[in-house]
């Protein structure tokens, strides 16, 4: 699963850049290089928490209206079970956007997670876990340089160890 992911991930990104159009005034806001920082619920296995983190991508204008690119993140999170804890999580997915104005960008997206999970019993051991996450949201850009974002993710792990789900919003800086 993972292969297939990240060849979708990495298929997207090439071909993104033969698609692009060199000069689109409207919603430029949302190309380029970007890095944020995202807080917000995590619920694992019934359980809650906050999860925390930086995320940073790079998206290109493939047509005036519609842009596609790449995100990662690295975060953590408070929940946690009686038996284990969430921890570090990993993730790469490809994402797309519809510009509705120059100003608001509403996307989806989908892409491959890595969770570590924590034994709460003290042995100091624990395991990752490989999934599939996908999401939604909405992009909005105060400025050309500067954004914030609503998002809902659901990640679905291979190991049959339940889902997750997290409301995130975040806010960062386009290069």
């Amino acid at each position: 699963m993972k292969t297939a992911i990240f060849a979708a991930i990495a298929a997207a990104a090439i071909a993104t850049p033969a698609l692009a159009q060199s000069d689109m005034a409207e919603g430029s806001a949302f190309t380029g290089p970007r890095i944020g920082v995202t807080t917000g619920y995590d619920k694992f296995q019934g359980h809650d928490g906050v999860t925390y983190g930086v995320d940073a991508g790079y998206d290109l204008a493939v047509t005036p209206k519609i842009r596609a690119g790449i995100d990662v993140g690295l975060a953590d999170s408070t929940a946690k079970t009686d038996a284990v804890k969430a921890s570090r999580d990993l993730s790469a997915s490809a994402r797309i956007g519809y510009v509705v104005t120059p100003k608001i960008m509403p996307y989806a997206k989908v892409g491959y997670v890595d969770s570590r999970f924590e034994n709460r019993d003290g042995s100091g051991t624990g395991a990752g876990f490989e999934g599939v996450r996908y999401g939604a949201g909405l992009e909005v850009a105060p400025t050309p340089r500067t954004y914030i974002s609503a998002e809902y993710q659901r990640t679905e792990y291979e190991a049959g160890i339940g889902g997750r789900d997290a409301a995130m919003v975040g806010m960062g800086l386009r290069f």
